[in-house]
Formats: C-alpha cells, structure tokens, sequence
C-alpha cells in the first residue's frame, strides 16, 4: 500500500504532465486562457480528491471527462458567465498576414457560439481525435447523443463558417 506522500508525489507528477494538455482542451472548449486555468485548476483539484479510486492508466481519461464537466458546470452558472448579449457581432478586421491564423481565429470563434455540450462533442471529437465511445465516456452520455451533438454542432459550425466566409477560402 502507497504511502500519502507517495500518492501525492504520484499525482504531482501527473499533475505537472498533464496541465498544459489540459489547458489547451479546455482554452478549446471556453474560448478563455484564464477560464481554462480555472477549469484545469478545478478539475486537478477534484482529481486529487479521487486519486486513491483511480487507475493510473485511465487517469488522463477521467480528468478529461473531470475537465468537460466543470466546463459544462461553468456554462449553466450565469454569474461566470461574463458575456453579454447584442443583436450583432462585433466585426474586427485582423491585421494578420497569415490567413490559416484568420481562418483558425474564425473557427474558435464559431466554436465559441456553440451550446456547451455540442461544443465539448466536437472538441472531445475532433481535436481530442477521441471515438464516439470515448467521447461518451468523457462526457458521462450515451453514443447516440455523442452522434446527434456531432451531427447538430457540425451542422450550426457550418453554418457559422458560411457566414464568416471561412469555406469559401478553404
């Protein structure tokens, strides 16, 4: 049996390779570099509490679900929400020479106006690279909602990037 300094020294160093993984999934799903620290640091505190039940070998995949969860939470709470409603979108022109940086901006930014579960889909999807049964693992739902959050998120992001005329340029 592990010793409490020997399990601490265990999720320390898990801690440390995980974060910046974390970090860059949860900045995918927020939108927010200090909502994501917020989230991961959430998440490594709630693993921490569940780290002497967790298997080693699955540990990155339950911080992910840990992650997708209090980010979901962070949507449902209306006071972390700091966003505030307009009729139009603010446009802004980017001086930036490299067009794959606007069109990456462009997709964030259409990911961002995605409802929080279908958002989570696609990334946990897409740029996680996970499979449908993983993505439900991590999202703690069925594969039938992991296919309908695909399909409807993938359907309104298309939408959205029609709009910003980013599949024009593709």
């Amino acid at each position: 049996m592990k010793t409490k300094e020997q399990q601490e020294a265990e999720f320390r160093s898990f801690a440390v390779a995980q974060r910046e993984s974390l970090r860059r999934y949860a900045y995918l799903l927020c939108g927010d570099w200090y909502e994501a620290d917020d989230i991961v640091q959430k998440s490594l505190t709630k693993m921490f509490a569940a780290w002497k039940r967790v298997e080693p070998g699955g540990a990155p995949a339950y911080v992910r679900k840990i992650v997708t969860n209090v980010y979901i939470s962070h949507r449902r709470l209306s006071w972390v929400r700091r966003e505030r409603t307009s009729a139009e979108l603010p446009t802004r022109q980017l001086d930036r020479p490299q067009e794959e940086v606007d069109v990456r901006l462009e997709v964030v930014a259409a990911l961002e106006r995605l409802p929080a579960r279908q958002r989570a889909t696609l990334v946990l999807r897409y740029w996680e690279q996970l499979s449908v049964d993983e993505t439900a693992t991590a999202m703690g739902c069925s594969t039938g909602t992991v296919k309908s959050q695909s399909s409807k998120g993938l359907r309104k992001l298309k939408e959205l990037l029609t709009e910003s005329a980013v599949l024009a340029r593709a």
